[in-house]
């Protein structure tokens, strides 16, 4: 049975491409434990979100946005909450919040809950529980993890906008580095 942090560690290798990773570094990275690295791995190679290629694993990047386009929403949900302090996720951050406007000024912003946040708004669970503090050290990470964050819980619109993005990147990636079945 997949796991939120299934997800979360495939978005990661998405971006980690073809660089050699070690499970005791993406745990350093992603602010898990390697056992917790190691089993979300193993649980992705038997749903076919990952692959196996001699000695790499990595995203199947075709099954992982299928999975991510039609299946995220309903498995892992968002979960929304009060007002708090935290980081900017969903439409309220990169790549998608250039592309909206809140659609009243009253509106706040969704945001993952996080004491050194710098935003406040509603809270909006991270995929994650580790993800505000893992996608401050890497960019590329956090833009897919907030465009996941559109899919989960982003009005139609932003959902649109998430799944054209989401495919872009893929692609881009996938180009790159996919190993195949």
């Amino acid at each position: 049975m997949l796991k939120p942090q299934d997800i979360y560690v495939l978005l990661k290798l998405v971006v980690v491409g073809d660089r050699p990773w070690s499970y005791a570094d993406l745990a350093v990275e992603l602010r898990m434990s390697p056992s917790q690295v190691h089993a979300s791995v193993k649980r992705a190679l038997e749903a076919q979100l990952a692959v196996r290629q001699e000695d790499m694993i990595g995203p199947h990047f075709r099954n992982l946005e299928n999975f991510l386009i039609h299946g995220l929403k309903h498995v892992f949900w968002a979960e929304h909450g009060n007002m708090t302090r935290g980081v900017p996720t969903s439409s309220s951050a990169p790549p998608l919040d250039t592309m909206f406007i809140p659609l009243s000024s009253d509106e706040p912003p969704s945001v993952w809950p996080d004491p050194e946040g710098d935003v406040r708004g509603m809270a909006f669970a991270p995929l994650y529980k580790q993800a505000p503090e893992a996608s401050r050290r890497d960019q590329k990470f956090y833009e897919l993890l907030t465009l996941v964050d559109a899919i989960r819980g982003g009005r139609a619109r932003e959902r649109e906008m998430a799944i054209r993005e989401i495919r872009q990147r893929l692609e881009k990636y996938a180009s790159n580095n996919e190993p195949q079945p």
